[in-house]
Parts: C-alpha cells; sequence; structure tokens
C-alpha cells in the first residue's frame, strides 16, 4: 500500500497559519503596527480603505531592514526575537514567532519598501498569495513603508464571513487603542478614507487616555499606584458615579502588552464592591510591571492570554491598590468624627470630687390621691444628680419631672367613627392621602384614592398599580406599562413620521470617544427621525439642537450613552432592527421611574392606554408587565 501522509506545501501552511494569526483586517493592523514599534518607531502612520479590505497601510521611521532581512521577514518562524528556546522566557518585545509576515503574504498583496538608517538605497518587495513578484533596490525614507491589499482575495469564503465596514473599523479602532494606550512614548495616527480618526502626539498616559476617550475621561479617572518586590502597579481607575451597563474601557497590560485577564478581572470587581450596582462595569487603565521571567505569554496564537506566576498573590495586591486609589479621593464611604450631633463626654479634673447620687422619699405620697393636692405628693422618690433635667410646663417634685395628661374633650377623639348603621368606620369620609406621623412619607408601604364612580387604583410601594377585577387583584408593573406605552406611541401611531421636536434655547455639545463617534454616525439618521435634530461638526463632536417634545433637556447625554452602551452589547442584533431598538431603548428611558407617587388620574390613563395597546402583557423586551391574583389564590392564603 502507497504512503499517504505528505508535507504540506509552504503556501498551504501558511494559509493554515493565517486562520489562526490573521482573522480580520484588525489582527493585520495589530501585527504590523507591533512591529514598527519593535523596530525602535517613534512615529507610526496607519491608513485604511474600506475597513482594511481594500488597502491597510502601515509607514514608520524605526530601523528598517537590510535586503536580505526584508526578504527573510516573509519565511514562516523567522525572526530576530529570539535565537534559542530559553529566549522565549524572557520577551519583552510585541512580536516573537515569525509567523504573522508570513501569513499576511499568504492570503494578501503585500508590498514592501524599508531602508536603514545607514543605506543609500533601500529594498521593494512585492509578494502575493506567498510568492515573490517583485525583488529590487529602491529610493525610500529610513523605516518601513509595508502595504497590505485585496485581503482574503485567494480565500474567498473567508473573506465572505468578514462583516460589514462600520463592524470591521470598530474592530481596528479597538486593536488600534489598545497598542496605543500600551504605547504612550510612539506618535500613533489612524487615517480611514482620508478621514483622520486618531491623531495621538508623543505623551503620558495620562495624556493619551484622554486623547483616546476625550476630555471628559480625565474628569473621571482616579489614579493608582503600588510598588512591591512581586509587581509594580500604576494606571487610573474608573470613578463609581461613571460606571456603565456594558463592559468597554477596561484594560490590562503587562510589560506594555495588552492582555485578558478573567483572574484579575475579579479582583477589580470585588474592589468596586458595595459602591457600584450590581450589573455595572467600572472602567480602568491597569499596568503592571514584572520580570518577563515570571510570566508565559506563549500559550494564544494572538498573545492577549498571559499566564502569572505569581497570579494569587497579585491579587489582594490589585484590589487593596484600587481600594486605596478609591479611598483617597472619598469614594468610599468612611466614618464622619465631625458630625453635629455627636456624644458630649464630661471632662473631669484631677480635683473634681465625685458625688454618688442621693435618695428623697416622700412618705406622704399616695397614688391614689387624685385630688388638686396631688402634684404635692407626685414621686414617691426623686433622685438629685449634678445636672438638672426640667420640663417647661410641668410640676418638679424633688427634681422628679411629671406632666399632667389634659383628658378634656375626649370624645372628640371618636369623631368620624360613628355611622348610622353600625360602628363601623365609614371608609367614604376617610382621607388616606393626609400622613398623621413624621414619617409616613418614608414608612408608607399601600397608598390608594377612592373616586365617586366606585373605581379604585392602589400604588403599591411607588411600583405597582393595583386594582380589582371579576376574576381577583391584578398588578401592574407602572415603569414597564408606560414603557409600552410610549413604544406604541412611537411605533404605530407615528410611524415612519419623525417625531413632534422642540428646538433647545442653547443647543447641547456632545464629545465621544472616536469608537463611539463612528457608532452614533452610523445610527444618526434614524435617531433624527425620532424629533432630535443631532448634526456632526466633525472628528468626535456632535451638536444637539432639538430633542422630542417630552424628552428631558438635561438627560440628552446619558441617553446617548444608553444608546451607544446597547450597541457595544450587541451590534448584530440592535442594528438588524435599528429603528425598533432605538425606539425600545427611548421608551424604556422616558418611561416613569419607580418610587414616582401617582395620582388617581395617572393611574387610570397608566391603565386604560395600556389595554388600548395589541400587547399589553409583554414589554417590548419581552418582559411581564401585569400579574393576577385569582380569588382562589387569595381563599388560599387564609386557610
Amino acid at each position: 500500500m502507497a504512503d499517504i501522509i505528505q508535507l504540506l506545501p509552504d503556501s498551504v501552511a501558511n494559509q493554515i497559519a493565517a486562520g489562526e494569526v490573521v482573522q480580520r483586517p484588525a489582527s493585520v493592523v495589530k501585527e504590523l503596527v507591533e512591529n514598527s514599534i519593535d523596530a525602535g518607531s517613534t512615529k507610526v502612520q496607519v491608513i485604511i480603505k474600506d475597513a482594511g479590505k481594500t488597502l491597510i497601510q502601515v509607514i514608520d521611521n524605526g530601523c528598517g531592514m537590510s535586503d536580505t532581512d526584508a526578504r527573510m521577514c516573509f519565511e514562516r518562524h523567522a525572526t530576530s526575537k529570539i535565537s534559542s528556546a530559553n529566549d522565549l522566557f524572557n520577551i519583552r518585545t510585541m512580536g516573537f514567532r515569525g509567523e504573522a509576515m508570513a501569513s499576511i503574504a499568504a492570503i494578501a498583496t503585500v508590498e514592501l519598501k524599508t531602508k536603514k538608517h545607514d543605506d543609500d538605497l533601500g529594498t521593494h518587495i512585492c509578494i502575493s498569495g506567498s510568492k515573490v513578484e517583485i525583488q529590487e533596490p529602491t529610493s525610500c525614507q529610513n523605516g518601513s513603508n509595508i502595504s497590505v491589499k485585496n485581503l482574503f482575495f485567494n480565500v474567498p469564503a473567508r473573506r465572505k464571513f468578514l462583516k460589514s465596514n462600520s463592524t470591521e473599523l470598530k474592530h481596528i479602532m479597538e486593536e488600534f487603542q489598545r497598542v496605543a494606550l500600551a504605547n504612550a512614548g510612539v506618535e500613533l495616527h489612524l487615517i480611514h478614507n482620508d478621514v483622520v480618526i486618531y491623531n495621538l502626539p508623543l505623551s503620558n498616559i495620562q495624556n493619551r487616555i484622554v486623547n483616546i476617550l476625550g476630555k471628559s475621561a480625565a474628569q473621571n479617572m482616579i489614579s493608582i499606584h503600588s510598588e512591591t518586590s512581586m509587581v509594580n502597579l500604576k494606571g487610573y481607575v474608573g470613578k463609581p458615579e461613571n460606571a456603565r451597563k456594558s463592559p468597554g474601557e477596561q484594560f490590562f497590560f503587562v510589560n506594555n502588552r495588552f492582555m485578558k485577564h478573567p483572574y484579575f478581572y475579579k479582583a477589580v470587581a470585588k474592589a468596586y464592591e458595595g459602591v457600584i450596582p450590581q450589573g455595572a462595569y467600572p472602567s480602568f487603565f491597569i499596568y503592571f510591571d514584572v520580570d518577563a521571567d515570571t510570566i508565559d505569554i506563549n500559550i494564544h496564537p494572538t498573545k492577549t492570554e498571559i499566564k502569572f506566576e505569581n497570579e494569587r498573590a497579585i491579587w489582594p495586591i490589585l484590589e487593596a491598590t484600587i481600594k486605596e486609589g478609591l479611598g483617597k479621593t472619598n469614594m468610599i464611604p468612611s466614618i464622619d468624627f465631625e458630625q453635629e450631633h455627636r456624644i458630649d463626654l464630661p471632662i473631669f479634673n484631677r480635683d473634681t470630687v465625685i458625688k454618688p447620687p442621693t435618695i428623697s422619699v416622700n412618705p406622704n405620697y399616695n397614688p391614689f390621691d387624685t385630688g388638686k393636692n396631688a402634684g404635692n405628693s407626685s414621686g414617691m422618690h426623686s433622685v438629685n444628680t449634678s445636672r438638672s433635667f426640667s420640663n417647661s410646663g410641668s410640676s418638679n417634685t424633688g427634681g422628679y419631672t411629671k406632666s399632667k395628661t389634659n383628658t378634656k374633650d375626649w370624645q372628640q377623639l371618636y369623631a368620624g367613627f360613628e355611622t348610622k348603621k353600625s360602628g363601623i368606620p365609614d371608609m367614604e369620609n376617610i382621607d388616606f392621602s393626609k400622613k398623621d406621623t413624621p414619617n409616613a412619607e418614608q414608612n408608607e408601604q399601600l397608598s390608594f384614592i377612592n373616586e365617586k364612580d366606585g373605581l379604585r387604583f392602589f400604588q403599591v410601594k411607588g411600583r405597582y398599580i393595583l386594582t380589582a377585577v371579576k376574576s381577583g387583584l391584578m398588578l401592574i408593573d407602572q415603569k414597564r406599562a408606560h414603557q409600552r406605552i410610549l413604544f406604541d406611541e412611537y411605533i404605530y401611531k407615528k410611524g415612519t413620521q419623525s417625531g413632534i421636536s422642540q428646538k433647545l434655547l442653547y443647543p447641547q455639545k456632545v464629545e465621544l470617544g472616536a469608537i463611539e463617534a463612528e457608532m452614533l454616525k452610523g445610527v444618526l439618521d434614524e435617531i433624527n427621525r425620532l424629533g432630535f435634530d443631532i448634526c456632526h461638526l466633525g472628528g468626535n463632536s456632535f451638536v444637539v439642537n432639538s430633542v422630542p417634545a417630552e424628552f428631558p433637556n438635561n438627560n440628552i447625554d446619558n441617553w446617548i450613552s444608553d444608546i451607544l452602551d446597547n450597541l457595544k452589547e450587541d451590534q448584530k442584533d440592535f442594528s438588524s432592527a435599528l429603528r425598533e431598538n432605538l425606539v425600545r431603548s427611548l421608551a424604556k428611558f422616558l418611561s416613569i421611574p419607580y418610587g414616582k407617587r401617582l395620582s388617581q388620574e395617572e393611574m387610570a390613563e397608566i391603565n386604560d392606554k395600556l389595554f388600548a395597546s395589541v400587547m399589553p402583557n409583554l414589554t417590548p423586551e419581552g418582559k411581564p408587565i401585569i400579574a393576577m391574583l385569582s380569588i382562589d389564590e387569595i381563599e388560599k392564603l387564609f386557610k
């Protein structure tokens, strides 16, 4: 029988390797920019066309390559970073495997121009599908200029599964952010279709964060710093009040390399426990500096998963460092020893004579004496101390204070409780809206108002509307019911027409990060059809000129942030039914909050409009609005 095992050709092997290294255009950007940084570049420019599907060009001013090195860099496992197995345990460069250039050249057309600073001429190489087409001397600038064209041109199945340009651009921007945040000492530029997205000058970490995320980031960040023999920590964490409902601005770096580490993320979440709502995500930019031989970065092709030798010992250091930063800025509640209502402790000198209290007994005291002279013997005994306590309007005997109860007109206590037919209180004449105790507003659990026609609505804890129906009791979630009502008004009544809007007296400017700005531009036309008038000013700036008539003007930033969080959380599902999802988000944002006291008319209006809906039982998100408690279930409760 003939042998059936054979070696794969290099071109096929490179395409297989490209499946691990090059998943999408963002992977190419990451590998090429990291190579430029490894070459000692101080300025890197990235130019892309059609979200990287047509062109990805990276220009740097690094050390450049010789004629031989320029050709060798496209061979598999050809690298200048390591020479022996021991070097794998002391890696501080971004790349080291020597697979990136070979994998990229296998599934695209690659053109390289490179020149060393000491050479007179550089090298021009063109490779397409792992085949070298051109290699010749050329005149070019110092450093390297590499262009990747027609990505996946020879692997149509891979190209077919690429996402839309907006999605692929978002991934490119995320990879660019990670490299930029890890290398604040490098000037970086990103240009897409001749539009500048990022223009990041050389700076420190704080300024780099501000340049990427916007000026508001500087006010929302808290500095942290810790130095130990095991690990040095530095960076910034977000203030608790700025925590988002979806993960986004969360970055770990080790030795200036971006990493994902779920174990350390739990330490961050533990540090924020109790100061942010459950389900919220804080922002953080945390940089680890450890010995290179205590981590292993060679466990994943993308090199984003890092194994730490002492991760269990680093956990408490990370948690304590974050808590210290939050505590220094008074983000964690602390005991206030300067409160106004404090206990005054008596101060005694050494010369102070402490006298025990004396007790005097009145032998003439008669507890059954209710005459006019009873006040003269109203205390059986009295206690005399160094302090005297008095109460104005009461008689004092021997230091003991007693106030006489006034029983005049006691019959008025029962006024209003008599009825013509029985002794049962007349519920129609009782006003339950009045509070007889100082804390009635806080302690009230159930409130209702009775209408003349006998229809009653009860509001339970400011959350639910309770009303009687033929089959028993019906509970309506007031916020969810209002959300369903608003959703139907926008979807079914207004249809495709623009919503009624009102001009703002002072247009409001909104600054976003680069990724958020690109996402908002993609949905801006549909948002404006809801009654908004939001214009793009250029860059990452927008201006809001008009909002829907019922929209609170001071919540524009919050709603835009809410929309962007939903887009980040599930961009595919959100974009597939864009108008419906925008209306759902708007209805949820404008619905009445829990805890709001509703009048009888307001509860009746919610009830009527809800049951006029085509789907009163469920919110637009599919959550229940109505719960029923039947008569049989009520009777079982009393058995």
